[in-house]
């Protein structure tokens, strides 16, 4: 068991003048900047240097990327199985000539199972999320829950299969490999983000000199971030899939669909195993979460104030000692706040899932010119890839001016774009409504030839939505998870990261209850509707959280003062 601790640094003489950063220079080094870059060694930067110099990124750790492309592969495998399930699988009979199919369950009901499906796999993180925090640690919680998702994807292989599907097998095959597949991808969703997050060790803000001599801070804070940008990134590449599910779907069948899922699956698990001893893997600390339970019922019995939980309120006002330490009772206050804005994000969450069933039916109502109905979607992925790197170059831009962008602006700016992107979906389906032959009815009148003609629309008319919700996907995913990572109990944090799929839970519930008017002639104001929500949403998430961007360096800095007194204790954290 090694000991995984942050990076120990020489420390300059006291008398020793830090020069500021000439942000932005590009001139060649001097002779004295070369001899004073020689002699450098970084060390952790004092409050001065956080507050006066640019702060940039620390290099990824390598461990990161092996993470990152295991988990590309893996949203390969998600992305190209649930792209077929709602609206062709599910929905449409086989032998159509429009658009594939395979149990004709129509739009209502495959709706139903499609948000069943999102509502168990945001459920189940939270089990695991207790199974790897307090027994078995991130990396073998991850590697049980990619098991139980191969079961699945092979599962639904086999009874995709043409013969499979003759002999009446591929509902009840669809219906085993969701419970497989939603276990794995509980699990996949509580573990990753944090054990990414394990890659990075260095925590505290360390003072650097760029080569052209320039004094810089490696952020923590920023490194994070961009891991995570950049496993987004890289998800998103991966989401490509679809692209390759729906063409197979469409011109092969749906098992060779599903076996390219698969062997992408394979693809990831053989990456963690063969890596395995060199990724950090932090060992559970025991279990936390019935002091934690006490802290808040302590503060409920107390006012309702988590600050009366801490040990000198207690003594003076009950004359009791509590068992915790009052940097525990801040670490909850901070933990419960990630968990507060993350509650936020439930109309997110239902806006989002949008793009898995009824934009796709809605893609299927147009001319679709030669291209799968559920394929369009794919261009959200498209546009991240796009947009993700501009956004992480702007995010260095503003650091590096000591512009300020924090979590809680960037998580404003999501919903901001989503609720814009709802209102193009509204004003889209109008616009199918309004066109012919068969108007607000699609492919339910006689000229639509036997439900054969959609209407006269251009299916790439929506293509601006998917650029719009990237935007939002962007601001809003990446900065959540890092939020959830950064804010949680360092021995909760796979607890907390999994509140983020209940609060999903609760779009998909809500997603569930909006079924009967996912149909015609209702789904303008559906779309109405959900923009509006987020509108409001945008409006009140602001004026409740702005306030917490500008402690924001002070709450992550709170780690630094636990791992300190641990320090002094003689305790740390360890790697399996």
């Amino acid at each position: 068991m090694a000991v995984v601790e942050p990076s120990v640094a020489k420390v300059e003489p006291a008398g020793e003048k830090t020069p500021r950063s000439t942000t932005g220079s590009d001139e060649k080094p001097s002779a004295e900047a070369e001899a004073a870059d020689a002699t450098f060694q970084p060390r952790d930067a004092t409050d001065e240097e956080i507050e006066s110099l640019p702060h940039v990124t620390d290099r990824v750790p390598v461990a990161a990327w092996v993470v990152v492309l295991a988990g590309a592969a893996e949203r390969s495998t998600y992305f190209g199985i649930i792209a077929p399930w709602p609206e062709n699988y599910m929905q449409n009979p086989r032998g159509s000539h429009s658009v594939p199919g395979a149990l004709d369950l129509g739009q209502a009901t495959a709706t139903n199972i499609s948000n069943a499906f999102f509502l168990f796999s945001f459920l189940t993180p939270m089990l695991f999320g207790l199974v790897s925090d307090i027994w078995l640690g991130r990396y073998r919680t991850l590697m049980v829950g990619l098991t139980l998702y191969l079961c699945g994807c092979v599962l639904l292989l086999t009874t995709s299969l043409p013969a499979a599907l003759d002999r009446g097998a591929g509902l009840g095959g669809l219906v085993g490999a969701m419970i497989f597949i939603g276990l794995g991808v509980g699990a996949v969703k509580a573990t990753f983000y944090p054990f990414l997050g394990d890659q990075y060790t260095r925590q505290k803000p360390q003072l650097a000199r760029r080569k052209n001599g320039d004094l810089v801070v490696q952020d923590a804070t920023r490194t994070l971030q961009l891991m995570y940008n950049i496993y987004y990134w890289f998800t998103n590449l991966a989401a490509l899939s679809t692209l390759a599910t729906t063409f197979l779907e469409k011109e092969y069948d749906f098992w060779a669909a599903n076996l390219f899922a698969t062997i992408s699956l394979v693809v990831s698990i053989v990456v963690l195993v063969v890596w395995a001893g060199k990724l950090v893997k932090i060992s559970p600390q025991g279990n936390n979460l019935p002091m934690a339970t006490k802290t808040v019922l302590c503060a409920a019995k107390s006012g309702f104030k988590l600050d009366h939980a801490k040990q000198d309120y207690q003594q003076t006002h009950f004359g009791r000692t509590v068992p915790w330490t009052d940097q525990f009772v801040d670490e909850m206050k901070r933990g419960l706040l990630a968990c507060r804005v993350i509650l936020s994000f439930v109309v997110f969450y239902l806006c989002i899932s949008q793009m898995f069933n009824n934009l796709v039916s809605q893609a299927g109502q147009m001319q679709l010119h030669g291209i799968p109905n559920d394929m369009v979607q794919a261009f959200s992925g498209v546009a991240c890839i796009i947009f993700g790197p501009a956004i992480q170059a702007m995010y260095s831009f503003l650091a590096r001016r000591r512009i300020a962008f924090g979590p809680i602006a960037r998580i404003t700016a999501a919903f901001f774009f989503c609720g814009g992107a709802m209102a193009y979906a509204a004003g889209v389906q109008q616009l199918i409504y309004d066109s012919g032959p068969c108007y607000d009815r699609p492919f339910s009148c006689a000229a639509s030839t036997n439900g054969t003609e959609p209407n006269d629309v251009n299916v790439w008319i929506q293509l601006p939505l998917y650029f719009i919700l990237a935007l939002a996907e962007i601001f809003g995913f990446v900065t959540a998870s890092e939020y959830a990572y950064s804010k949680a109990p360092r021995d909760m944090k796979t607890i907390v990261q999994a509140f983020t799929q209940l609060t999903a839970c609760l779009g998909s519930v809500l997603g569930m209850a909006l079924s009967p008017v996912s149909r015609d002639p209702y789904l303008v104001t559906m779309y109405a509707c959900l923009a509006g929500s987020m509108g409001l949403c945008t409006v009140l998430f602001w004026w409740k959280f702005h306030k917490y961007d500008r402690v924001d360096a002070e709450l992550d800095r709170l780690d630094d003062e636990v791992r300190d007194d641990e320090g002094r204790d003689g305790s740390d954290r360890t790697s399996a």
